[in-house]
């Protein structure tokens, strides 16, 4: 047996018998309270009151009252949600049969949530309630002015073109997606250039036009800003200087390109540092979820 082999077969079976000492102490499961809630109808002129009750997720400590009882369901839900997190995890080990099942039923689940939602979000209300409002309106409860009743049959064009974009996963039919795909992406990038004109390319150059020497509201100067703009605005010529090719970078812009070196050096660190405190971020929720939530562990 390999080394590293038997040491991962070590941790395995070390972390297994530590899960099982943590389950026999009574961690990793999960109790709630039976919390009643009414609710008015929404209906005009309705008094009708709905009443239910609520099971809210509440401490261990607190499993001996008499109101507060164990939840399977939500034990079962907690430790499918720890084991998954380890799967991931397991990729540390490198690319292994566990990490890919994991991965799958992510994707998977990811996929079905994003297309039932945009179903009930999208087509629901953007689509069958245009072209059926009072059908929509009778079995969808969709909040439907009166005004509103008729029929839009503007919208058949979008539902032609979703007709069109399905026909992809027919063999012979798949040139019929064309169409629409090439006008999705049309429009999308018409769009998206207008809207990136206006804050990457406009709004950019505005934000930098601005005084060297600034003043307070009281009418004095105020270093802090007058500091601030003097940054922005030699950051910003000197890193145009340094992807200036049409002169030499010799003499006193060879200094100048060289501090814009600084500020995009400055920049990359600062954006590279926001991303890993932004992973850190995650796996410190990870982390505290594994220890807190499922091992109780800290709490």
């Amino acid at each position: 047996m390999k080394q590293s082999t038997l040491i991962w077969t070590i941790l395995m079976v070390a972390g297994g018998a530590f899960l099982l000492w943590q389950a026999s102490r009574g961690h990793g499961r999960v109790y709630v309270r039976e919390v009643p809630v009414e609710a008015k109808s929404s209906v005009k002129g309705s008094e009708e009151v709905v009443k239910w009750t609520k099971a809210q997720p509440t401490s261990a400590a607190e499993k001996d009252q008499p109101d507060v009882k164990f939840s399977l369901s939500r034990t079962a839900g907690l430790w499918v949600a720890a084991l998954c997190t380890l799967a991931i995890f397991s990729f540390l080990y490198g690319d292994n049969p566990v990490y890919k099942f994991t991965e799958s039923v992510f994707v998977g689940v990811s996929a079905g949530y994003a297309m039932v939602v945009a179903f009930w979000s999208e087509i629901i209300p953007n689509l069958f309630g245009k072209l059926f409002p009072v059908t929509a309106k009778e079995i969808f409860f969709l909040d439907i002015k009166e005004s509103e009743l008729q029929a839009d049959l503007w919208y058949l064009i979008p539902l032609a073109m979703s007709v069109m974009l399905l026909m992809r996963l027919s063999p012979k039919g798949s040139w019929l997606a064309r169409w629409p795909l090439a006008f999705f992406i049309g429009a999308t990038a018409g769009i998206r250039l207008i809207s990136y004109l206006e804050a990457d390319f406009v709004g950019q150059i505005q934000n930098t036009i601005m005084p060297f020497v600034a003043f307070g509201p009281d009418g004095y100067l105020s270093w802090t800003k007058s500091l601030r703009n003097t940054i922005v605005i030699v950051g910003v010529v000197s890193c145009m200087v340094y992807f200036f090719f049409s002169i030499e970078h010799e003499g006193i812009v060879k200094y100048i390109s060289r501090l814009g070196v600084w500020f995009l050096m400055v920049t990359f660190g600062a954006s590279f540092a926001y991303t890993v405190m932004g992973r850190i971020a995650l796996l410190s929720g990870r982390l505290d979820f594994l220890f807190n939530n499922w091992l109780g562990i800290g709490s």
